[in-house]
Parts: C-alpha cells; sequence; structure tokens
C-alpha cells in the first residue's frame, strides 16, 4: 500500500528555517493531494497546516502563511514543507499524509507518515 516517510525534523532556534521531506511510495505522487499536519505536546491534531493538491494547488492554514511553503517534486516522489521564521509554537511532532480528495480534515485522509519531531527553542 501507500507509504509516506517524514525526514527533517530536529532542533532549531526560534527564526530558523527547516526543510521537512515526504517521500511517497506504492502510488504514484500526482494522483494524490498531499497534507502537512501537526501534533503539539499535549494538544490533538489539528486540521492540516498546509496541502499540496494534486493538479498543483495550495492550501495554508493561517498560521503558517508567509512562513510555511509546501511544494512537491513528483518525480522525486517527495512532496517538500520548507519553514521559516520558525516560533516556539511550532513545536510539534509533524506528519504528512495523503488523501483522494483535497480536504483540510485528518480524518479524510488516507495514508500517514510515522512523523518527525521539529523543536523550536533557544
Amino acid at each position: 500500500q501507500l507509504q509516506l516517510v517524514e525526514s527533517g525534523g530536529g532542533l532549531v532556534q526560534p527564526g530558523g528555517s527547516l526543510r521537512l521531506s515526504c517521500v511517497v511510495s506504492g502510488f504514484t505522487l500526482d494522483n494524490y493531494a498531499i497534507g502537512w499536519f501537526r501534533q503539539a505536546p499535549g494538544k490533538e491534531r489539528e486540521g492540516a497546516l498546509c496541502i499540496s493538491s494534486s493538479d498543483g494547488g495550495t492550501y495554508y492554514e493561517d498560521s503558517v502563511k508567509g512562513r510555511f511553503t509546501i511544494f512537491r517534486d513528483n518525480a522525486k516522489r517527495t512532496v517538500y514543507l520548507q519553514m521559516n521564521s520558525l516560533k516556539p509554537e511550532d513545536t510539534a511532532v509533524y506528519y504528512c499524509a495523503a488523501s483522494w480528495l483535497f480536504t483540510v480534515a485528518a480524518s479524510n485522509y488516507d495514508y500517514w507518515g510515522q512523523g518527525t519531531q521539529v523543536t523550536v527553542s533557544s
């Protein structure tokens, strides 16, 4: 079945940057929308932070607009999340997930990666 593997997380100071990668296998990436989600300590996983649609569109949640950029390289079977101007409140486990549909709700995503930890701290 479809598998997703996130990488690129780590410890970064406030104001710093990270690039997360989500490598997809099992199906052609351009058939799916890919969303990035996060789960902060002690909090539930919310709707998608950002989404890359199968037809090239993007969506960004307000809290990350202007700071995060999602883009894909279908040939490399990879979706990226460029994270700039990171804040302590961005600290979370970040997940990528795939859906046949363009949707914000986590419950509608069929396939999930294992997550990668992002910690923003001085």
